[in-house]
């Protein structure tokens, strides 16, 4: 019988379960910061940053998980940075995926993980 790998204890430092649907999380949020002021979205010039400070701050991450949340962040604001200078049609259209797989990452991870 194969034994399973030990869950990492996220509490000791470990990367939890879910790490990688946080650091894709921290993307899509980085994306949005961009995209949804870019797309003349009102008084969102902030609110995309803030729910990265939310999740940093409900996560309490050691400083390497930190780092990596941070970096995934910035590149996904830098990715659409390169590409976008207005808002096309394209760009209206990431944000609705990026809205959409946001909200579902965030779901899946409630459900699956309790949130904690």
């Amino acid at each position: 019988m194969a034994e399973t790998a030990p869950v990492p204890d996220a509490s000791k430092g470990g990367a939890p379960p879910y790490d990688d649907e946080l650091r894709r999380l921290a993307e899509i949020l980085g994306g949005l910061h961009y995209l949804r002021p870019l797309c003349g979205a009102k008084g969102e010039d902030q609110r995309w940053r803030d729910e990265m400070t939310a999740l940093l701050e409900a996560e309490q991450p050691p400083a390497h998980r930190r780092g990596q949340l941070i970096a995934s962040f910035n590149r996904g604001y830098a990715g659409f940075a390169d590409v976008y200078r207005s808002c096309t049609p394209s760009a209206r259209l990431a944000v609705q995926r990026h809205l959409k797989e946001g909200a579902h990452l965030a779901h899946e991870v409630v459900v699956r993980y309790g949130g904690n």
